[in-house]
């Protein structure tokens, strides 16, 4: 017997259910590795060798018999060529089908017609109990309400016209030349020879070697 447990206010989610599991196809089941491979079954086939073996003799065919004239029942085609009355026989009960049970009358809930979950008249407001509050009710305590150092001081820029604000920016310096300049102390006035004459001055040379071979030119030393 069905019973209707939803209520039909409400939305229903879909209900699934586990099937049952599936057996293996018998197609997929082959012999394995242990069946015997004939003696006479090379790798190109089998043997063309001629193989005779031994049956037993077949039976002879049997005649046509034809039936005779005492087979036939006469009297039993007045059903077919004459009127008749209907006749009717008693058989077993069938049985009964799974596919042909159909729920009740006592399966189906009507919907409900009094309180607030009606479908088809309009409900009355409907009012239940509910605990005591503990903020607002009678017996709320006043001394527990928050004093005055609770709340924050609001910021005046937000009801009045907002001051200029300025913030703390690094140090700047002028932009210059950084580079190092020499002081009084590098220069040598004394070794100035561009403006005056210069006395004449000698090095050393580098040492020739006595075995060096004499320039000739034009067949003389």
């Amino acid at each position: 017997m069905l019973t209707l447990v939803h209520c039909l206010t409400k939305l229903k989610a879909p209900n699934y259910s586990f099937g049952t599991r599936h057996e293996l196809s018998a197609s997929n089941l082959s012999p394995g590795p242990r069946y015997l491979v004939l003696s006479n079954i090379t790798r190109v086939g089998r043997d063309g060798t001629p193989a005779f073996s031994l049956q037993g003799r077949p039976k002879d065919p049997r005649i046509f018999q034809a039936p005779a004239p005492g087979h036939y029942s006469p009297e039993k085609s007045t059903k077919s060529i004459f009127r008749s009355s209907p006749a009717f026989s008693l058989s077993g009960k069938p049985k009964e089908s799974t596919n042909g049970l159909v729920p009740g009358p006592a399966s189906y809930q009507l919907p409900e017609v009094i309180g607030g979950k009606t479908v088809v008249t309009s409900a009355a407001p409907m009012y239940s109990l509910c605990g005591r509050s503990k903020t607002g009710g009678f017996a709320d305590d006043l001394r527990k309400t928050p004093g005055p150092a609770a709340y924050n001081v609001v910021d005046s820029s937000l009801y009045k016209e907002k001051p200029p604000q300025f913030s703390m920016a690094a140090r700047t310096f002028v932009p210059g030349d950084i580079t190092k300049k020499p002081g009084p102390g590098a220069h040598c006035p004394e070794r100035v020879t561009s403006t005056r004459a210069k006395a004449p001055s000698f090095s050393f040379g580098l040492r020739h070697s006595e075995y060096i071979a004499p320039l000739i030119v034009d067949g003389t030393e």
